[in-house]
């Protein structure tokens, strides 16, 4: 139960600065001051989305080549079974 709580408070505490900043521009009173604001949020959460895609395609390229060396791995352990047959 304790566990369950302090991930809980660590969750609303980790998205609470990300939700406050995103409030903040609603109170700026200045049109170009709040413009500025939206454009900031906007460049950040385009970098965070490039960075996650940046993310998912490093991910298939390693897959991609744990699937190529499985072949290879197959041919190795055949090879191994055929010397140690009679030891």
């Amino acid at each position: 139960m304790k566990l369950f709580v302090t991930i809980m408070l660590s969750i609303l505490l980790g998205t609470a600065p990300a939700l406050a900043a995103a409030e903040q521009c609603r109170f700026i009173q200045a049109k170009p001051d709040r413009e500025a604001c939206y454009e900031r949020q906007a460049s950040a959460l385009a970098a965070k989305h490039k960075s996650e895609t940046t993310r998912a395609s490093d991910d298939s390229k390693t897959m991609e080549s744990l699937e190529q060396m499985k072949p290879e791995d197959a041919a190795v352990i055949r090879q191994l079974h055929n010397i140690c047959r009679g030891c």
